[in-house]
């Protein structure tokens, strides 16, 4: 959104420079983006005077140079070579001096300089039209019709504007700073002054007839609408002002009806419409909605279906308008319109929103209306237009003003307590401070007590309807920077952290194991007891037991995932399915001395080949590594890292490991136990892992961590140790982790050997360290230092032997 400096002026004093008044409104949260400088014609005619040839004589070298003394208010006529076929004595002239920089409607830029043509001294240019930028004409000099002097700057005769604009970041709760009224009322309260408002009795003048009358069908999408006919308009250009404030929005001057509609909505906030009053059939509008599939030609010439949703104006034979979006075809103002409807309205954010939606058209005034504009303003912006078209377009007021507001929307009434003010702005401010910044916002303070008091607050401020707001709006005036930090931070929160989506977390993990070639199952959560029975693996003394049970098949609830999953496979592998990746959420049950428990759970199942036999390799079978792969897969998913691993060999497995997040076990991972393979009547191994889903959803984080890439190159040392069968790779990695420190950035085992070559009870890894510094290239000094520290703690603390 664009703010003129120059037209802020005529609603405040504002003697500070536009960096200033940009930092004040950045402060007050209408952040300002940029400040740009803006001239009304490229250049500001700098250099430029208006002169007056003296004499004219034709060139001796030139039959269609002339050369002429041109007065420009120096005391010293200037010499000038002119090839205009139009230049004579006595004319006032456009005079481009020796050093000005001309910018032309077409082309480069260039300077005028002190120069000889055809061996005549020539200083300056006296300049056609497009020469300096002001139109397209190269047919011959300007000649003017002036009694201004000579010298004048011709910026002072072409009424050349400049103006500084602000862009202004608009957030959407912001819909009141919509304008420059918005923006000044905001840089009133900032800095204690006043806003001047023109008088809103002396806009109309005498009323001489009513044409037009108004039905609105629809009073809920619009709760108000205004209107007025003018009469005896003449269509053409804007006067100057006019123009000049326009292109400095970025915006292309029209004519003047539609130009001052257009000055009204960014200066005000209200949008206008101009209907020609001699297109509307039987001199009747309606305000209402249209069948869907209705078509409709608007203002750009295309033609589009009506949704039958958006609100649309009328009349009699069809629509004219998409109401707050954009005007008809038939119904708009050309060249040949000399009476006009003015509409000013009041329309439902909702249906302006969900219209201009639907046929994909953003406008200058549906940008406002579906933010919510203000309801007391139609009647004020429509006598504003009146006053404006009277003048500079000749119009005469021909109907009164119809206002159709049968339900006035109310003042917002907040109750605040001081208390609450203090607390989220984090500092003590005096009452009589808040109720100075409220006033200045135009909300009345009313019902004050010691401890809080009543807002007031008009219905322009949309976003303003909770106590919350109100100590916004006094924390933005009082300033964000005048709050202290204390030594020690700390914040209230306003309400809890997000709870996580359990729903979306599950079905991201789904999308993610369906990705990698798996299966879903959903088993019954009854299941047989004869598993608790017989796996040594299940306690039946905390079987949750079913009273009217339809078999004993059903009779229990299941403790575990593995039963149920175990029966799928045996289904599939009897029926030749016998390569198998499957997985299942599922929840599990227990009895308790304290009632019953459940909980969820994630299983996975392996069993049979990863790879099918080809002529290219032959046929693999699932191993330990391709389920705890998925394990850690899914870890990184959640950002979880596990605490702590140990061997498992206890049922259900013949051999695996036990995860866990400090004390609590995460999960197990493993070969399951032929034992419980035959339980279930599966023939052929499984690899089955079981992970605490209700730990892993509370342990997941949407926070990763990253750190920087270093800049230095990172080195490889390998070792070889012999040690103990017992002795895990978990704890070779720990004492690895304190003994290296933050050097040892990655740690990797790349063989592992037991046999007849060491000793019995003993195995040997080999170990590969990849050492890193964040800081410095690694000296072989620091390289040799950390591995004998390595060494030396793989000696002392997993009594290993070093092989060379």
């Amino acid at each position: 959104m664009k703010i003129s400096i120059n037209r802020l002026k005529k609603y405040i004093s504002l003697p500070e420079s536009p960096e200033e008044i940009a930092v004040l409104l950045t402060r007050s949260g209408l952040e300002v983006e940029a400040v740009e400088e803006f001239v009304s014609v490229r250049g500001g005619l700098e250099g430029v005077v208006i002169g007056e040839v003296l004499t004219c004589e034709k060139h001796p070298d030139a039959d269609k140079l002339s050369l002429t003394t041109v007065d420009i208010g120096t005391g010293t006529p200037s010499h000038i070579v002119c090839g205009a076929p139009n230049v004579v004595s006595g004319q006032k002239v456009v005079v481009a001096t020796v050093g000005a920089k001309l910018y032309p409607s077409e082309g480069e830029p260039f300077e005028i300089k002190k120069a000889k043509i055809r061996g005549q001294v020539s200083e300056g240019m006296i300049c056609a039209e497009d020469e300096i930028g002001l139109g397209k004409s190269h047919a011959g000099i300007m000649v003017l019709d002036t009694d201004l002097p000579n010298g004048t700057p011709a910026s002072e005769y072409f009424e050349v504007s400049q103006d500084h604009v602000l862009e202004i970041g608009l957030t959407p709760n912001r819909a009141d700073a919509a304008s420059h009224l918005g923006v000044a009322r905001d840089l009133k309260a900032l800095l204690g002054r006043s806003v001047y408002l023109p008088e809103e009795n002396s806009l109309i003048s005498e009323i001489s007839g009513t044409i037009v009358t108004v039905e609105v069908k629809n009073s809920v999408d619009c709760p108000r609408y205004a209107g007025v006919v003018m009469s005896d308009l003449k269509v053409g250009p804007s006067p100057q002002w006019l123009q000049n404030f326009l292109r400095s929005l970025d915006l292309e001057p029209i004519n003047n009806i539609v130009d001052i509609t257009n000055f009204i909505l960014h200066d005000l906030g209200q949008p206008l419409h101009a209907f020609d009053a001699d297109k509307i059939s039987s001199g009747k509008i309606i305000v209402g909605k249209l069948p869907k599939g209705t078509p409709f030609v608007t203002l750009d010439g295309k033609e589009r279906k009506l949704s039958g949703e958006e609100l649309m104006i009328c009349d009699p034979t069809g629509g004219m308008c998409i109401a707050g979006i954009f005007g008809g075809n038939h119904s708009g103002v050309s060249d040949q319109t000399t009476s006009i409807f003015l509409e000013s309205a009041y329309f439902s954010p909702d249906v302006v929103r969900k219209g201009s939606q639907f046929h994909g058209l953003k406008t200058d005034a549906s940008f406002r209306f579906e933010r919510g504009t203000d309801p007391n303003m139609p009647v004020y912006a429509l006598k504003r237009a009146v006053a404006l078209l009277e003048e500079f377009a000749g119009g005469k007021v021909a109907s009164e003003i119809i206002d159709l507001y049968p339900d006035p929307v109310q003042d917002s009434v907040i109750g605040v307590n001081y208390g609450h003010v203090n607390r989220l702005i984090g500092k003590k401010i005096a009452p009589s401070e808040v109720k100075s910044i409220l006033e200045s916002l135009d909300i009345n303070v009313e019902n004050e007590t010691k401890d809080g008091f009543t807002a007031i607050v008009k219905p322009y401020r949309v976003d303003v309807t909770r106590e919350a707001d109100i100590i916004e709006e006094i924390l933005r005036i009082y300033g964000f920077h005048q709050v202290e930090l204390s030594e020690n931070l700390k914040t209230d929160y306003l309400a809890e952290h997000p709870v996580k989506d359990l729903n979306k977390l599950q079905y991201r993990m789904t999308e993610m194991l369906a990705g990698q070639g798996y299966f879903e199952m959903i088993t019954n959560s009854l299941t047989k007891p004869v598993y608790a029975e017989k796996s040594g693996f299940v306690d039946s003394a905390v079987n949750v037991e079913i009273f009217n049970k339809l078999s004993e098949d059903l009779g229990v609830m299941r403790q575990t995932l593995l039963f149920n999953g175990l029966e799928v496979l045996a289904h599939n592998i009897n029926r030749r399915q016998t390569d198998l990746k499957c997985f299942e959420f599922g929840t599990v049950y227990q009895k308790t001395a304290e009632g019953y428990k459940e909980g969820r759970r994630l299983a996975i199942f392996h069993s049979g080949n990863r790879s099918s036999e080809s002529w290219i390799e032959p046929e693999k079978p699932f191993g330990f590594s391709d389920l705890y792969a998925t394990v850690e897969r899914i870890l990184e998913r959640l950002n979880i890292e596990v605490g702590q691993v140990s061997m498992n060999e206890s049922a259900p497995f013949s051999y695996g490991l036990t995860l866990k997040l400090g004390e609590k076990v995460l999960g197990t991972v493993g070969l399951v136990d032929e034992k419980i393979l035959k339980l279930a009547e599966v023939r052929q191994d499984v690899w089955f892992v079981e992970l605490d889903w209700d730990l892993l959803t509370k342990k997941a984080s949407g926070l990763k961590k990253f750190q920087e890439i270093s800049k230095f190159p990172e080195v490889r040392r390998d070792l070889s140790l012999v040690i103990d069968k017992a002795v895990t790779y978990d704890q070779v990695k720990s004492v690895a982790e304190k003994a290296g420190g933050k050097l040892v950035r990655k740690i990797g085992v790349f063989d592992v050997y037991q046999g007849d070559k060491i000793d019995s009870g003993k195995k040997a890894y080999a170990l590969s360290f990849h050492l890193q510094d964040q800081e410095n290239t690694l000296t072989d000094k620091v390289i040799e230092k950390t591995m004998s520290k390595l060494i030396q703690a793989f000696q002392e603390q997993v009594g290993a032997i070093i092989r060379s």
